[in-house]
């Protein structure tokens, strides 16, 4: 198993993190988590479509909070050929909770509890504490990964700018 640690940082404190490193240009690995009803879905669910998969630690922090709310804002102005998932560690039914009391409804929540397999198959499962780090990837239609963006420190929010403008322009 491929571990990497320093990659990114939790209050300041290395990190190791569990899986292969995927760059640029590799063909995103597909995953087994499951959605807010228990039910199974893969990534390549989604072929055809823009995917961002915004990976956060927990939706009941104050970060995957204001991040997770701010793609559900953004969605509505990338059209339908883009979606926009959010996976954590976090249990489906305390997914669903969250999304029905911040209103959530654009972005797709998704589960990784019960194998770690996004996490490991994308590198970011976080050695000891099984969560995993923030980090978001922006996937092709066909598939491939256009974009990632390592948030170092894990209690800071993403650059969304360059998300959107990667976004952006595998959509146009």
């Amino acid at each position: 198993m491929n571990e990497r640690t320093g990659v990114v940082t939790m209050q300041g404190n290395p990190l190791t993190l569990i899986g292969k490193e995927l760059k640029v240009g590799d063909a995103a690995p597909d995953f087994d988590v499951v959605d807010n009803d228990l039910k199974p879905f893969k990534l390549s669910s989604l072929k055809g479509k823009v995917v961002v998969i915004s990976a956060v630690p927990s939706l009941d922090t104050s970060v995957c909070d204001t991040e997770t709310r701010r793609f559900n804002k953004e969605a509505d102005a990338l059209g339908d050929n883009v979606k926009i998932l959010t996976i954590s560690m976090d249990l489906p039914f305390a997914q669903k909770r969250w999304c029905g009391a911040a209103g959530v409804n654009n972005v797709m929540t998704l589960s990784d509890y019960q194998s770690a397999s996004f996490g490991t198959a994308f590198g970011i499962l976080i050695k000891g504490l099984h969560l995993l780090a923030r980090v978001i990837f922006v996937v092709d239609t066909k598939g491939v990964i256009r974009y990632i963006q390592y948030v170092k420190e894990a209690t800071h929010e993403p650059n969304y700018d360059e998300v959107l403008a990667a976004v952006k322009k595998l959509s146009a």
